[in-house]
Protein backbone atom coordinates (compact mmCIF):
# COMPACT_ATOMS: atom_id res chain seq x y z
CA UNK A 1 0.00 0.00 0.00
CA UNK A 2 1.35 3.52 -0.97
CA UNK A 3 1.61 6.11 1.65
CA UNK A 4 -0.49 9.75 0.68
CA UNK A 5 3.14 11.38 0.29
CA UNK A 6 1.33 14.90 -0.33
CA UNK A 7 -0.95 14.23 2.75
CA UNK A 8 2.21 13.73 5.02
CA UNK A 9 4.38 16.61 3.53
CA UNK A 10 1.50 19.09 4.34
CA UNK A 11 1.70 17.36 8.17
CA UNK A 12 5.40 17.60 7.83
CA UNK A 13 4.83 21.83 7.38
CA UNK A 14 2.09 22.02 9.68
CA UNK A 15 4.38 19.80 12.81
CA UNK A 16 7.78 22.03 12.25
CA UNK A 17 7.17 24.75 13.82
CA UNK A 18 6.93 23.24 16.89
CA UNK A 19 9.87 21.90 16.95
CA UNK A 20 12.97 24.27 18.76
CA UNK A 21 16.05 23.91 16.29
CA UNK A 22 19.94 24.45 16.83
CA UNK A 23 20.98 27.04 15.62
CA UNK A 24 21.77 27.52 12.24
CA UNK A 25 23.66 29.88 9.70
CA UNK A 26 21.63 32.85 8.51
CA UNK A 27 20.10 31.38 5.12
CA UNK A 28 18.55 28.27 6.40
CA UNK A 29 17.19 30.14 9.77
CA UNK A 30 15.81 32.49 7.72
CA UNK A 31 14.41 30.02 5.34
CA UNK A 32 12.48 28.45 8.28
CA UNK A 33 10.98 31.34 9.43
CA UNK A 34 9.30 32.16 6.39
CA UNK A 35 7.90 28.60 6.11
CA UNK A 36 6.54 28.45 9.77
CA UNK A 37 5.50 32.05 10.82
CA UNK A 38 2.22 31.67 9.64
CA UNK A 39 1.64 28.43 11.51
CA UNK A 40 2.64 29.89 14.32
CA UNK A 41 1.29 33.14 14.57
CA UNK A 42 -2.28 32.01 12.90
CA UNK A 43 -3.03 28.25 15.28
CA UNK A 44 -6.31 28.30 14.66
CA UNK A 45 -6.17 28.73 11.05
CA UNK A 46 -3.93 25.90 10.66
CA UNK A 47 -5.49 23.75 12.67
CA UNK A 48 -8.14 24.46 10.65
CA UNK A 49 -6.03 23.40 7.36
CA UNK A 50 -4.94 20.36 9.57
CA UNK A 51 -8.88 19.26 9.77
CA UNK A 52 -9.92 19.65 6.34
CA UNK A 53 -6.74 17.98 5.00
CA UNK A 54 -7.53 14.77 8.02
CA UNK A 55 -11.17 14.72 6.90
CA UNK A 56 -10.45 14.69 3.02
CA UNK A 57 -7.88 11.86 3.63
CA UNK A 58 -9.93 9.62 5.46
CA UNK A 59 -12.81 10.30 2.93
CA UNK A 60 -10.17 9.17 0.59
CA UNK A 61 -8.93 6.22 2.41
CA UNK A 62 -5.78 7.48 2.65
CA UNK A 63 -5.71 6.87 6.55
CA UNK A 64 -5.71 3.02 6.43
CA UNK A 65 -1.70 2.66 7.38
CA UNK A 66 -0.57 2.88 10.83
CA UNK A 67 2.58 5.17 9.40
CA UNK A 68 -0.44 7.80 8.30
CA UNK A 69 -2.52 7.94 11.32
CA UNK A 70 0.91 8.16 13.63
CA UNK A 71 1.84 11.27 11.51
CA UNK A 72 -1.78 12.64 11.65
CA UNK A 73 -1.98 12.04 15.78
CA UNK A 74 2.17 13.84 15.68
CA UNK A 75 0.79 16.59 14.07
CA UNK A 76 -2.38 17.50 15.97
CA UNK A 77 -0.58 17.03 19.28
CA UNK A 78 2.27 19.49 17.73
CA UNK A 79 -0.30 21.80 16.64
CA UNK A 80 -1.57 21.73 20.16
CA UNK A 81 1.64 22.62 21.66
CA UNK A 82 2.05 25.38 19.41
CA UNK A 83 -1.24 26.59 20.13
CA UNK A 84 -1.09 26.59 24.01
CA UNK A 85 2.87 28.11 23.65
CA UNK A 86 1.21 31.12 21.70
CA UNK A 87 -1.48 31.38 24.57
CA UNK A 88 1.61 31.40 27.14
CA UNK A 89 2.80 35.03 26.08
CA UNK A 90 0.13 36.71 27.85
CA UNK A 91 1.77 35.15 31.33
CA UNK A 92 5.22 34.87 30.30
CA UNK A 93 4.91 38.95 29.79
CA UNK A 94 2.97 40.01 32.64
CA UNK A 95 5.61 37.98 34.91
CA UNK A 96 8.31 40.23 32.96
CA UNK A 97 6.55 43.53 33.60
CA UNK A 98 6.23 43.14 37.28
CA UNK A 99 4.76 45.98 39.25
CA UNK A 100 3.31 47.51 35.91
CA UNK A 101 -0.46 46.15 34.99
CA UNK A 102 -0.92 44.68 31.56
CA UNK A 103 -4.51 44.25 30.45
CA UNK A 104 -5.05 40.19 30.35
CA UNK A 105 -7.95 41.22 27.53
CA UNK A 106 -7.29 40.13 24.05
CA UNK A 107 -9.13 40.85 21.24
CA UNK A 108 -10.99 37.46 20.21
CA UNK A 109 -13.16 38.21 17.45
CA UNK A 110 -10.18 40.07 15.57
CA UNK A 111 -7.87 37.14 16.13
CA UNK A 112 -10.30 34.44 15.05
CA UNK A 113 -11.94 36.39 12.45
CA UNK A 114 -9.74 38.44 11.40
CA UNK A 115 -6.48 38.03 12.11
CA UNK A 116 -4.40 40.43 9.38
CA UNK A 117 -3.24 43.44 9.88
CA UNK A 118 -6.72 46.07 7.85
CA UNK A 119 -6.78 49.06 9.07
CA UNK A 120 -9.31 49.78 11.90
CA UNK A 121 -11.64 52.54 10.12
CA UNK A 122 -11.12 54.91 13.52
CA UNK A 123 -7.35 55.44 12.48
CA UNK A 124 -6.35 57.43 9.64
CA UNK A 125 -3.40 56.87 7.93
CA UNK A 126 -1.24 59.89 6.11
CA UNK A 127 1.07 58.38 3.38
CA UNK A 128 4.57 59.17 1.97
CA UNK A 129 5.50 62.12 4.28
CA UNK A 130 9.27 63.06 3.44
CA UNK A 131 11.36 63.51 6.48
CA UNK A 132 14.99 63.38 5.14
CA UNK A 133 16.69 64.35 1.58
CA UNK A 134 16.77 60.20 0.26
CA UNK A 135 13.72 60.53 -1.93
CA UNK A 136 11.62 57.13 -1.57
CA UNK A 137 13.86 56.05 1.27
CA UNK A 138 13.28 58.74 3.79
CA UNK A 139 9.10 58.62 3.42
CA UNK A 140 7.24 57.81 6.62
CA UNK A 141 3.45 56.93 7.28
CA UNK A 142 1.64 58.50 9.89
CA UNK A 143 -1.28 56.86 12.08
CA UNK A 144 -3.82 58.52 14.66
CA UNK A 145 -7.32 58.81 16.01
CA UNK A 146 -9.65 60.26 13.20
CA UNK A 147 -10.19 62.25 15.97
CA UNK A 148 -6.65 64.14 15.43
CA UNK A 149 -5.70 64.38 19.05
CA UNK A 150 -3.57 67.12 20.96
CA UNK A 151 -0.36 66.78 22.38
CA UNK A 152 -0.21 63.00 21.66
CA UNK A 153 2.29 60.76 22.61
CA UNK A 154 4.06 59.23 19.41
CA UNK A 155 5.32 56.07 18.44
CA UNK A 156 8.04 55.48 15.89
CA UNK A 157 8.49 52.03 14.39
CA UNK A 158 11.90 50.97 12.11
CA UNK A 159 11.09 47.81 9.96
CA UNK A 160 13.43 44.42 9.78
CA UNK A 161 15.02 43.30 6.84
CA UNK A 162 18.31 42.57 7.35
CA UNK A 163 19.56 46.45 6.23
CA UNK A 164 18.87 45.25 2.71
CA UNK A 165 14.71 44.92 2.37
CA UNK A 166 11.72 45.89 3.85
CA UNK A 167 9.39 48.46 3.89
CA UNK A 168 7.06 50.86 6.07
CA UNK A 169 3.73 49.49 6.76
CA UNK A 170 4.42 46.12 6.40
CA UNK A 171 5.32 44.99 10.07
CA UNK A 172 3.77 45.78 13.70
CA UNK A 173 0.94 46.80 12.18
CA UNK A 174 -1.71 45.45 15.16
CA UNK A 175 0.56 47.53 17.48
CA UNK A 176 0.65 50.93 15.27
CA UNK A 177 -3.37 50.95 14.61
CA UNK A 178 -3.64 49.71 18.25
CA UNK A 179 -2.01 52.87 19.56
CA UNK A 180 -3.44 55.02 17.65
CA UNK A 181 -6.65 54.33 18.50
CA UNK A 182 -6.27 54.90 21.75
CA UNK A 183 -4.92 58.62 21.24
CA UNK A 184 -1.45 58.20 20.49
CA UNK A 185 0.44 59.33 17.27
CA UNK A 186 2.04 56.45 15.44
CA UNK A 187 4.86 56.60 12.75
CA UNK A 188 6.41 53.62 10.37
CA UNK A 189 9.30 54.97 8.49
CA UNK A 190 11.08 53.58 5.57
CA UNK A 191 14.81 54.27 5.71
CA UNK A 192 18.17 53.56 3.44
CA UNK A 193 19.06 49.84 2.83
CA UNK A 194 22.25 48.21 2.15
CA UNK A 195 25.86 47.44 3.86
CA UNK A 196 28.08 49.14 1.53
CA UNK A 197 27.96 52.57 3.25
CA UNK A 198 28.16 51.44 6.91
CA UNK A 199 25.43 51.52 9.92
CA UNK A 200 25.91 55.38 9.68
CA UNK A 201 23.33 55.80 7.11
CA UNK A 202 20.46 53.58 9.05
CA UNK A 203 21.40 55.78 12.27
CA UNK A 204 21.01 58.75 10.85
CA UNK A 205 17.71 58.03 9.06
CA UNK A 206 16.39 56.88 12.57
CA UNK A 207 17.52 59.86 13.97
CA UNK A 208 15.73 62.35 11.08
CA UNK A 209 12.59 60.60 12.14
CA UNK A 210 12.82 61.74 15.62
CA UNK A 211 14.32 65.32 14.19
CA UNK A 212 10.96 65.67 12.19
CA UNK A 213 9.07 64.74 14.70
CA UNK A 214 10.53 67.75 16.88
CA UNK A 215 9.93 69.94 13.58
CA UNK A 216 6.33 68.78 13.02
CA UNK A 217 4.93 68.09 15.97
CA UNK A 218 2.32 70.87 16.32
CA UNK A 219 1.47 70.22 13.00
CA UNK A 220 0.48 66.92 13.59
CA UNK A 221 -0.43 66.87 17.39
CA UNK A 222 2.47 65.27 18.63
CA UNK A 223 3.69 65.97 21.68
CA UNK A 224 7.48 66.86 20.95
CA UNK A 225 9.03 65.16 24.60
CA UNK A 226 7.21 62.17 24.28
CA UNK A 227 8.56 60.32 21.74
CA UNK A 228 9.41 56.07 22.22
CA UNK A 229 11.25 54.47 19.78
CA UNK A 230 10.36 50.57 18.38
CA UNK A 231 11.71 48.50 15.30
CA UNK A 232 11.43 44.56 14.27
CA UNK A 233 14.86 43.43 13.92
CA UNK A 234 17.36 45.52 12.71
CA UNK A 235 15.17 47.67 13.05
CA UNK A 236 15.30 47.26 17.00
CA UNK A 237 19.07 47.46 16.84
CA UNK A 238 18.83 50.92 14.80
CA UNK A 239 15.84 51.97 17.54
CA UNK A 240 18.58 51.38 20.65
CA UNK A 241 21.60 52.35 18.68
CA UNK A 242 19.25 56.00 18.01
CA UNK A 243 18.26 56.46 21.97
CA UNK A 244 21.48 55.71 23.31
CA UNK A 245 23.45 58.04 21.54
CA UNK A 246 21.06 61.11 21.94
CA UNK A 247 22.29 64.50 20.50
CA UNK A 248 25.96 62.64 18.87
CA UNK A 249 26.69 64.80 16.29
CA UNK A 250 29.20 61.97 14.63
CA UNK A 251 25.42 60.76 13.91
CA UNK A 252 23.40 63.87 12.93
CA UNK A 253 25.08 65.66 9.96
CA UNK A 254 22.75 68.59 9.21
CA UNK A 255 20.89 68.57 12.48
CA UNK A 256 23.64 68.19 15.28
CA UNK A 257 21.83 70.71 17.47
CA UNK A 258 18.67 69.02 17.35
CA UNK A 259 17.24 67.05 20.73
CA UNK A 260 17.50 63.93 19.09
CA UNK A 261 16.60 62.19 23.24
CA UNK A 262 13.75 59.61 23.62
CA UNK A 263 11.66 58.42 26.14
CA UNK A 264 11.55 54.71 25.51
CA UNK A 265 12.78 51.88 23.58
CA UNK A 266 10.66 48.38 22.46
CA UNK A 267 12.85 46.06 20.66
CA UNK A 268 10.92 43.24 18.83
CA UNK A 269 12.79 40.14 17.81
CA UNK A 270 15.91 42.52 17.80
CA UNK A 271 19.55 42.21 16.57
CA UNK A 272 21.60 44.04 19.01
CA UNK A 273 25.58 43.26 17.68
CA UNK A 274 27.97 45.06 15.77
CA UNK A 275 27.13 45.92 12.40
CA UNK A 276 28.53 43.46 9.70
CA UNK A 277 31.63 45.26 9.06
CA UNK A 278 32.31 44.98 12.99
CA UNK A 279 32.89 48.89 13.94
CA UNK A 280 32.50 49.19 17.51
CA UNK A 281 30.33 51.90 17.37
CA UNK A 282 27.64 50.61 16.05
CA UNK A 283 27.55 48.05 18.57
CA UNK A 284 24.60 49.30 21.15
CA UNK A 285 26.27 48.26 24.11
CA UNK A 286 29.49 50.29 23.23
CA UNK A 287 27.19 53.47 24.42
CA UNK A 288 25.24 51.95 27.12
CA UNK A 289 24.93 54.02 29.89
CA UNK A 290 23.43 54.95 33.26
CA UNK A 291 20.84 57.16 31.73
CA UNK A 292 19.35 55.46 29.27
CA UNK A 293 15.88 55.32 28.33
CA UNK A 294 13.67 52.54 29.65
CA UNK A 295 13.67 49.51 27.51
CA UNK A 296 11.16 46.73 26.73
CA UNK A 297 12.76 44.03 24.89
CA UNK A 298 10.86 41.05 23.60
CA UNK A 299 12.18 37.99 21.79
CA UNK A 300 11.11 34.66 20.66
CA UNK A 301 12.68 31.56 22.14
CA UNK A 302 12.28 29.77 18.63
CA UNK A 303 13.83 32.47 17.13
CA UNK A 304 16.22 30.68 14.23
CA UNK A 305 17.25 34.64 12.45
CA UNK A 306 18.82 36.39 15.15
CA UNK A 307 19.41 33.50 18.38
CA UNK A 308 17.58 34.49 21.39
CA UNK A 309 20.93 34.50 23.14
CA UNK A 310 22.34 37.42 21.86
CA UNK A 311 18.74 39.25 23.42
CA UNK A 312 18.93 37.98 26.30
CA UNK A 313 23.11 39.10 26.75
CA UNK A 314 21.81 42.38 25.46
CA UNK A 315 19.03 42.73 27.94
CA UNK A 316 21.65 41.50 31.21
CA UNK A 317 24.59 43.64 29.70
CA UNK A 318 22.19 46.93 29.47
CA UNK A 319 20.57 46.16 33.33
CA UNK A 320 23.77 46.28 34.77
CA UNK A 321 24.98 49.62 33.45
CA UNK A 322 21.08 51.34 33.25
CA UNK A 323 19.57 53.15 36.10
CA UNK A 324 16.12 52.84 34.44
CA UNK A 325 13.87 49.78 33.76
CA UNK A 326 15.23 47.10 31.21
CA UNK A 327 12.56 44.74 30.98
CA UNK A 328 13.31 41.17 29.20
CA UNK A 329 10.24 38.70 27.80
CA UNK A 330 11.12 35.86 26.55
CA UNK A 331 8.08 34.04 24.24
CA UNK A 332 7.65 30.96 24.94
CA UNK A 333 7.38 29.19 21.12
CA UNK A 334 7.82 32.15 19.09
CA UNK A 335 9.99 32.21 15.87
CA UNK A 336 11.17 35.85 14.43
CA UNK A 337 9.13 38.40 13.08
CA UNK A 338 5.94 37.39 15.44
CA UNK A 339 4.38 41.21 15.11
CA UNK A 340 3.01 40.64 12.05
CA UNK A 341 -0.77 39.13 12.84
CA UNK A 342 -2.99 39.46 14.92
CA UNK A 343 -2.31 36.37 16.75
CA UNK A 344 -2.70 35.54 20.76
CA UNK A 345 1.04 35.99 20.61
CA UNK A 346 1.46 39.59 19.74
CA UNK A 347 -1.88 41.17 20.58
CA UNK A 348 -0.47 40.14 24.28
CA UNK A 349 3.04 41.68 23.37
CA UNK A 350 0.98 44.64 22.29
CA UNK A 351 -1.01 45.15 25.76
CA UNK A 352 2.78 45.06 27.13
CA UNK A 353 3.86 47.59 24.95
CA UNK A 354 0.89 49.55 25.24
CA UNK A 355 1.63 49.60 29.33
CA UNK A 356 4.93 50.11 29.09
CA UNK A 357 5.29 52.92 26.35
CA UNK A 358 2.03 54.84 28.39
CA UNK A 359 4.26 54.35 31.67
CA UNK A 360 7.11 55.45 30.39
CA UNK A 361 6.07 58.66 28.90
CA UNK A 362 3.95 59.45 31.61
CA UNK A 363 7.26 59.77 33.46
CA UNK A 364 8.67 62.56 30.83
CA UNK A 365 5.52 64.64 30.85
Amino acid sequence: MSLPWGYLTGLAVLALPALRLPRMPIGPGTSLFFASIAILELPFLASAAFSAGTALAAAEGDLDSPVTIAAAALTGACLTLTTWRGMRAMPTLTRAMGDLHVSPRLPWARILLQPFGFRPRSVARTANLPYGPHGKRNLLDLYRHRSAPVNAPVLIHFHGGYYTTGYKNSQALPLLHRLADQGWVTISANYRLGHAAGFEPHLQDAKRVVAWVRTHAREWGMDPDRIVLAGSSAGANMSALAALTPGDPRFQPGFEDVDTSVSAVVGLGGYYGAYFDGDPDSDPLTHARADAPPFLIVHGDHDTVVPVASARRFAEALQAVSAQPVVYAELPGAQHGFDLFHSPRFEAVVNAVEAFATSAVAARH
